[in-house]
């Protein structure tokens, strides 16, 4: 956050300063004296050591000049010379003998846009000679000619299309975004071949101009949660935006709520079915994460795989999350309650065992549960930044050792451990990752209410949850719709994951309802 603040002050301040004393540099036309240009460029790129410049002569008896200006670390297996292509196509079109070409043939068949080996595109000032350059284009400029050739041979390897590491899927398709936004764009459209599928493209950020996009079904998004979404989006021009998480914090109706209103995948076809039910998504080249807003409470408990299996094993499932969130959100705290202020409300004979367990503890159940509590993300947070191989290893033997110790120690009561243990892995169902998250932030205020009022203070505690549920938006969205206001249709659905037959018959009543768009 500091870094990106940063730039943000520098970006503002270099606008500032643009607007006194770079607006005229910003209309600086390339001139036709071919060593001005030169030293023009190299003063743009000081100190930048993989910026290549090469002079070559031509046409008869090689009196004419040409430079070529490219960046050697993002052109990688391109040839320098790729002004012997340009040859080539006056030699196929025009003339003769590529000794004959001369500038003005050169001039005639670029700006007639002749047919070229290379798809090409003319610039005249300085500035888009530099972005030019900066994109990994090969720029060929002339003497005599104050315009300049720039050919796109951008070449840095990236990522190949493969399996996402963080939605493994057991049915369904398998393919994964990547860094590259165009392939990305790809992979949406060859699975959503419609008209009405609308991509906006620009360039944010005054340094990393990085290049991002959103994408929407025309028709299937609310024309209010698109309006919004798009006023938000051209906020964000003077951002230098690194990932597609900074476009989430800039779209949440609420940044300190700690729920997610914005959902992340790696799967084109979760993209897919995402705009099908008409939600808006927000790509980025140099990252594989696609934004998916608005994000809904109850969508956070869907998975993609549960339209791929069978029904009643997908709604069985899908009951197990929404029971595995009440736990992880719930658990400890219902344990510091029952065992503080209600133990009238806990059988006999699992009372006696958790006080013999209890006997000698130095610690109240809130301190108990917050040690450990600490020490199990503690060893979460080691397991998710250690190399896989060891990740997963070091977890589960730290887990296994800390809990034994702690018991032995005196520290922690078994049936403490039990609770943070079963915790801890009800929070592993949730399918994203953000919205477990919440749980696990919210399970402290709930034990200190427990705490300090035992099960009134749970009350407490879960209404101020609700009420901060009922009252959140996401693009102008309830977000806890359908359980505030309540849809019964999209309840039912919250709850189990109907036959595809009956979804398809509730999808064609909507299509002829008068407020089937708004829904």
């Amino acid at each position: 956050m500091r870094l990106r603040r940063h730039w943000q002050k520098q970006a503002k301040q270099n606008q500032k300063d643009s607007n006194n004393s770079n607006t005229n540099q910003e209309k600086t036309e390339l001139s036709t004296d071919l060593k001005k240009n030169e030293t023009a460029l190299k003063d743009i790129f000081v100190d930048c050591q993989d910026i290549v410049y090469h002079t070559y002569q031509y046409s008869k008896e090689f009196k004419e000049q040409a430079l070529v200006v490219f960046c050697e670390t993002i052109v990688q297996n391109e040839k320098a010379n790729l002004l012997k292509e340009v040859m080539q196509d006056l030699v196929t079109h025009e003339v003769g003998p590529a000794t004959e070409v001369d500038l003005f043939d050169v001039k005639r068949f670029f700006i007639k846009h002749g047919v070229s080996s290379r798809a090409f595109e003319l610039v005249e000032m300085q500035e888009e000679v530099r972005d030019k350059i900066l994109e990994g284009h090969i720029v060929i400029l002339f003497h005599n000619w104050n315009k300049a050739l720039a050919f796109d041979v951008f070449s840095v390897e990236k990522r190949s299309v493969g399996e996402p590491q963080n939605e493994v899927s057991i049915i369904g398709p398998r393919e994964g975004t990547i860094e590259n936004l165009t392939k990305n764009i790809g992979l949406i459209r060859s699975r959503l071949k419609t008209e009405k599928l609308k991509f906006t493209i620009k360039n944010l950020g005054n340094n990393t101009k990085s290049k991002a996009a959103y994408a929407y079904l025309e028709g299937a998004v609310p024309e209010d949660t698109l309006k919004e979404f798009k006023k938000k989006f051209e906020k964000v021009n003077e951002e230098e935006i690194l990932e597609t998480s900074y476009f989430a914090e800039l779209f949440e109706d609420s940044t300190f709520s700690p729920f997610p209103q914005y959902r992340t995948t790696e799967r084109p076809d979760v993209a897919v079915s995402a705009l099908l039910e008409g939600k808006i998504i927000a790509l980025l080249d140099g990252t594989p994460t696609i934004l998916i807003c608005p994000g809904l409470f109850t969508e956070f408990f869907q998975s993609p795989s549960d339209y791929y299996q069978r029904t009643i094993f997908s709604s069985l499932i899908r009951s197990l999350r929404i029971i595995g969130f009440i736990i992880s959100l719930t658990l400890p705290s219902i344990y510091i309650a029952l065992s503080t202020f209600h133990t009238e409300l806990i059988p006999t004979v699992l009372l006696m065992a958790i006080l013999d367990t209890r006997e000698g503890m130095p610690f109240p159940a809130l301190v108990e549960a917050l040690i450990m509590i600490f020490f199990f993300e503690l060893l979460q947070e080691a397991g998710l930044r250690l190399p896989r191989p060891i990740g997963s290893a070091v977890s589960i033997v730290g887990a296994l050792v800390i809990g034994d110790a702690a018991i032995n120690a005196g520290i922690a009561s078994p049936m403490m451990v039990v609770v943070v243990a079963l915790t801890g892995i009800a929070s592993f169902s949730i399918p994203q990752y953000d919205f477990g998250t919440s749980a696990r932030i919210l399970r402290i205020p709930l034990m200190f209410a427990a705490a300090v009022l035992g099960g009134f203070g749970l009350m407490i505690g879960f209404l101020l949850i609700y009420l901060h549920l009922a009252g959140l938006r996401s693009l102008g969205q309830p977000y806890f719709a359908p359980l505030g206001p309540i849809r019964r249709g999209v309840l039912y659905e919250f709850l189990f994951r109907s036959p595809l037959s009956v979804q398809l018959r509730r999808h064609q009543r909507d299509d002829l309802s008068p407020n089937s768009k708004m829904k």
